[in-house]
């Protein structure tokens, strides 16, 4: 009888690094970070390494005695590759490889993997491997070394290592057509918001740190089917569904990218015309983990993305999230000193959600204009873009129309302006 070998796909077993120039606690709070984001990806952590230093060396990040530090830590651990918590250039990358005789990763690195394996739109793959190229182009001789160490693993998913073999123009080349795609397709988003904003459906942007529950909020809200995992970036690509609240009024939600700290520019760039949704937006809703202990960074490096996106002037609901899994809550209070109005709960149990809808609801209702007049029989269905977009309040038909009160919003309010029974 013929024996069943299991053949498993070895795990990486790497060590976290990282230039800390001031701040232990920030330095160390990025670190667990990226050991979430190393394990998300599939790797193992089994060491860290800091080094304070002004700033991170120009040719191999760390000083040549950290690195030989860590090249004795690598043999000790058994480690099969090592991450920075920072981009790398291309010198650092080889310098570093060749230093240590190991693979050698950074954080950008990492998070473009993991975005190869969470992107499964059309649109979503289409930026991630633009993202991705880009990333490669000026590497390609480090990377070419470092990822056949292990002939695959962690930095191969998307585009693969067969890219990698092919020369700079023929990348070059593919980027300049993923790029027209690209355009093409935020063209057509534009379109859409267009599109929105003649129909008057007001657009709420679900913005947040990655695993605040922005995909939570739009399942229970919407019924949208969207993947909710406790994983950083367990959804990437973005969904946009109608929400009819209470009140009758139709809204727009849209869900972004989650957020997170030193989110490499190359995602930024590509996935601008998806992350500029926020910046067409009526509202602002911002979720937030209040479990995580450093949920106040978290808040920061949101409103600092929001500001390099050019988000401004924006009414801004903060959703402190997560709240049953506090153990106690009492006397504690949730402040977000840029946000306009603020609500807490738990989005999975819906507690507190009922006071978030009549926050957004207070909010929508100061766009809106009260109206009181005769719309005539020949401009009825006007009527029915006044049930869609606002609020009716009284309706009779007489005899020179129909006699309606309600609340629109100010967009429309032209639209029911009627003299002699015209328009």
């Amino acid at each position: 009888m013929e024996k069943m070998y299991d053949v498993k796909e070895e795990q990486e077993k790497v060590i976290l690094v990282a230039v800390s120039n001031g701040s232990d606690e920030y330095t160390n709070e990025s670190l667990d970070e990226l050991l979430e984001l190393a394990k998300t990806a599939g790797a193992v952590t089994v060491g860290r390494l800091i080094q304070n230093r002004e700033k991170v060396h120009p040719g191999t990040y760390i000083g040549k005695g950290k690195t030989e530090e860590l090249k004795e830590l690598i043999g000790a651990l058994e480690a099969t590759g090592i991450i920075c918590d920072d981009e790398l250039s291309p010198a650092q990358l080889k310098n570093l490889e060749e230093a240590l005789d190991t693979k050698v990763m950074d954080r950008t690195l990492i998070i473009l993997d993991i975005f190869a394996g969470r992107a499964f739109t059309k649109e979503g793959k289409i930026q991630v491997e633009l993202a991705q190229l880009k990333y490669r182009m000026a590497r390609l001789v480090g990377l070419r070394s470092s990822l056949s160490r292990l002939g695959g693993g962690i930095g191969t998913r998307g585009p693969g290592e067969k890219k990698l073999e092919i020369d700079r123009r023929l990348i070059g080349d593919r980027i300049s057509r993923l790029k027209r795609e690209v355009e093409e397709l935020s063209q057509h988003r534009q379109l859409a918001r267009e599109k929105r904003r003649k129909n008057s459906i007001p657009v709420i942007a679900v913005v947040g740190y990655t695993n605040a529950g922005k995909s939570t909020l739009l399942n229970t809200f919407t019924s949208a089917s969207v993947l909710e995992e406790d994983k950083l970036f367990a959804t990437l690509d973005p969904t946009t569904r109608g929400y009819k609240l209470p009140s009758g009024q139709e809204v727009m939600l849209t869900d972004t990218v989650g957020f997170i700290r030193k989110l490499p520019h190359h995602l930024i760039d590509a996935f601008k015309s998806t992350l500029e949704e926020a910046k067409y937006a009526d509202i602002i809703l911002h979720i937030v983990d209040s479990s995580n202990p450093q949920f106040e960074s978290h808040m920061d490096i949101v409103y600092e993305t929001l500001e390099n996106l050019g988000v401004r002037d924006k009414t801004i609901i903060t959703f402190f999230n997560k709240q049953d899994k506090l153990n106690d809550t009492e006397g504690r209070i949730f402040k977000d000193k840029k946000a306009d109005y603020t609500a807490e709960g738990s989005i999975k149990y819906g507690t507190g959600t009922e006071d978030l809808i009549n926050i957004i609801e207070k909010v929508l209702s100061e766009r809106t204009v009260f109206i009181d007049t005769i719309v005539p029989y020949s401009a009825g269905g006007d009527i029915q873009l006044l049930r869609k977009y606002g609020q009716l309040i009284f309706e009779e038909y007489a005899e020179a129309g129909i006699h309606i009160k309600a609340n629109i919003p100010k967009e429309l309010e032209n639209k029911f302006n009627y003299t002699n029974g015209e328009r």
